[in-house]
């Protein structure tokens, strides 16, 4: 009876280490999404600063953007 018992043990173990193991590998991709989009973000808005500081621009007001269409 105790075999069976620990063999029970360690099937449900080994389940929930399955699940655990899948979970962490559903995290460490969700990780290195955010690590993009936060690399994406911090360019972008270095880029902005440059342009502001060191080139002296601004965003245009409503009144100075164009539309065209062909």
């Amino acid at each position: 009876m105790g075999a069976a018992y620990a063999k029970h043990q360690s099937r449900k173990l080994f389940i929930e280490l399955q699940a655990l193991e899948s979970e962490r590998d559903a995290m460490n991709v969700e990780w290195g999404q955010l690590q993009l989009e936060q690399s994406t973000h911090t360019t972008h808005g270095k880029v902005e600063e440059a342009a502001r500081k060191r080139l002296g621009m601004k965003i245009p007001g409503p009144q100075q953007v164009m539309i065209l269409r062909p």
